[in-house]
């Protein structure tokens, strides 16, 4: 019985979380909590770029604090790293053909 509920408690823990999406016209922004850790997931079509900051990181503030580091700012420059990351992947199908 012990191992059945260890195995739930891994199973729960393991979980990850929608806290929140962010509007915004070039992508789509997710975050999410699991593990003591939030992940930002940017989407664009195929693509995406995910960073995780630690909740020991931040000051207290959680999801709000993470709101505030999205700014214009680097969501830019997150959209111009999309660009590339598609660039580079057209190029390398191009060398298969």
């Amino acid at each position: 019985m012990a191992n059945l509920k260890l195995l739930s408690f891994e199973i729960q823990r393991k979980i990850m979380r929608t806290i929140a999406e962010l509007p915004h016209p070039a992508c789509k922004i997710t975050l999410f909590n699991m593990n003591q850790k939030y992940i930002v997931k940017f989407e664009q079509g195929p693509l995406e770029q995910s960073y995780k900051i630690s909740e020991m990181e931040l000051t207290g503030g959680g999801a709000n604090e993470i709101f505030q580091m999205l700014d214009e700012e680097f969501i830019a420059t997150v959209v111009e790293r999309f660009k590339t990351m598609r660039s580079d992947f057209s190029a390398a199908y191009q060398r298969q053909q």
